[in-house]
């Protein structure tokens, strides 16, 4: 995994291999072709955290109607992913990230320098940033930015 660096607009996105809630590996390649919301949340089951997967878990279809797909990672490892997911009938694939590589490659920050932070990026089909959205707080409004972001890539492709 390469060292920290900021990413900005435009950036192809860190490649990634990180194991499912099954403990199958995951590569961000193995998306491309298609836009991918890669969302970096602090951990399963606290109120934040639900509120944010819960918000994805809701509006999945409409990510994958448009073309997307949706990857949650967090440094919990996978049987607690695997908790998450079936308590809350999330749809879509959590990673584990237990010694926060990947999370560091992304650049995303810890809050009060302690609480792992809470950014999601979306990629397109070629795996550049098109948009980041970081805040701790608004967890939902983490998937209200995904979508528009989402949406405007489709018109895009097909405008």
């Amino acid at each position: 995994m390469p060292a920290s660096k900021t990413l900005t607009l435009g950036d192809t996105a860190p490649d990634f291999t990180l194991p499912t809630a099954d403990g199958q590996p995951v590569s961000l390649a193995d998306y491309r072709g298609h836009p991918v919301v890669v969302y970096f949340y602090p951990k399963d089951d606290t109120p934040g955290c639900t509120a944010e997967a819960c918000a994805f878990r809701d509006h999945y279809q409409d990510f994958t109607q448009a073309g997307a797909e949706v990857i949650g990672i967090s440094s919990d490892d996978p049987a607690s992913h695997a908790r998450f997911a079936n308590k809350h009938r999330l749809p879509f694939v959590l990673l584990s990230d237990p010694g926060g590589a990947v999370r560091k490659a992304y650049g995303v920050p810890a809050t009060l320098g302690l609480l792992p932070g809470r950014v999601t990026f979306v990629l397109d089909g070629e795996a550049a940033i098109r948009h980041m959205f970081s805040s701790q707080l608004r967890a939902r409004q983490h998937v209200a930015e995904a979508m528009r972001v989402i949406r405007s890539l489709g018109q895009t492709a097909s405008g």
